[in-house]
């Protein structure tokens, strides 16, 4: 769930382009999605985030225990914009102890309007009250000499009690005006292989109340949502109707299990990228015609159990080697058998 484009930080990198003279948008919407919960249909897991989600605290504190009464853990993401003074106020303590896990954002970028420090402060004070937290960070890439330096504070700062998401800075919001990966096209005949998405996986509630089938930032963004990605709005549909349409829905159940370009190949096509491709899937007849025939094959329900068995059984690390850093991936373990946890290089 965004809950804001709002944010008091200005982050060089932020991937939502997040301000604090944005509009601000209602939060009702959400609310509202979560009261269509039951303790027979309710998603295992509410993640909250922004823009800076605890700049809607309230709603935060809402959400949260609205979920628990069904069932539903939260999870909340912070830019820690209030870490720059000596006590948590009041409205943001109340949020935060209201959810199942907190998350805090920790990078050069943000150290650049929070110092670490005062981070690490409220992290330490919050686990000795016995709180679930985590960190996320990221770099430029795995070699980036900032993730390893601040990567050692962090583990010895919080003795090693809290685990770590390490991921690498993409070319999305304000990062997209100075980061630029340049790749060559691809022949969309050699890029045919199946390569499933999980990020196809989550609905996300964007900021007007749209759901949408991925947390794609280009998804979030868009102006026109492609129909293949749109799944509900928050305003009038339920749980239960946006979790029939993300299982059933022919295109996303075949980008889940054979991805985009597999999805989209032609031998005389190239493929404008992993993302771009699935963009255009409304529109593709031939796309659409591979996937209902994927989607009226008897072996889809086992292929479907068997991919989101081969997920289980890689686990967190796994997911981060794939998504994150390769070399920082078992740091998302620390806080359960830390002194097993070591990192490549």
């Amino acid at each position: 769930m965004a809950l804001t484009r709002r944010c008091p930080l200005a982050c060089r990198h932020c991937s939502t382009n997040s301000l604090m003279n944005l509009p601000n948008n209602p939060v009702e919407p959400f609310v509202q999605l979560v009261d269509t919960f039951t303790a027979e249909d309710h998603p295992e897991l509410v993640l909250m985030s922004g823009g800076e989600a605890l700049l809607q605290a309230e709603t935060v504190r809402t959400i949260a225990q609205r979920s628990r009464a069904v069932g539903t853990r939260s999870y909340v993401l912070s830019g820690m914009y209030f870490a720059r003074e000596s006590r948590i106020p009041t409205p943001i303590q109340r949020a935060i102890d209201s959810v199942d896990h907190f998350a805090a954002s920790i990078d050069a970028f943000h150290e650049e309007e929070v110092e670490r420090s005062a981070v690490i402060e409220v992290l330490r004070r919050l686990v000795n009250e016995g709180k679930d937290v985590s960190i996320q960070i990221v770099g430029l890439n795995d070699e980036d000499p900032y993730l390893e330096e601040a990567i050692d504070d962090l583990r010895t700062s919080l003795d090693d009690r809290v685990p770590i998401l390490v991921g690498h800075v993409n070319s999305a919001g304000r990062a997209a005006e100075w980061l630029h990966h340049d790749a060559p096209p691809v022949l969309a005949s050699s890029a045919a292989s199946p390569s499933p998405c999980a990020m196809a996986s989550w609905p996300l509630v964007r900021f007007d109340g749209n759901i949408i089938a991925c947390c794609n930032q280009d998804v979030v963004d868009v102006d026109t949502i492609p129909a293949h990605l749109l799944i509900g709005n928050a305003r009038h549909d339920s749980w239960e109707s946006v979790r029939e349409r993300t299982l059933t829905r022919e295109l996303m159940r075949a980008v889940r299990l054979i991805g985009p370009e597999a999805l989209a190949a032609r031998p005389d096509r190239c493929s404008p990228g992993y993302c771009a491709t699935c963009m255009t899937l409304s529109h593709d007849d031939l796309a659409k015609e591979r996937a209902k025939g994927l989607a009226e094959s008897p072996s889809i329900s086992r292929l479907e159990s068997a991919m989101g068995s081969m997920l289980a059984t890689g686990g967190a690390a796994a997911f981060v080697r794939n998504y994150g850093s390769p070399r920082y991936a078992e740091l998302v373990l620390l806080g359960r058998d830390y002194r097993s946890v070591t990192c490549a290089g």
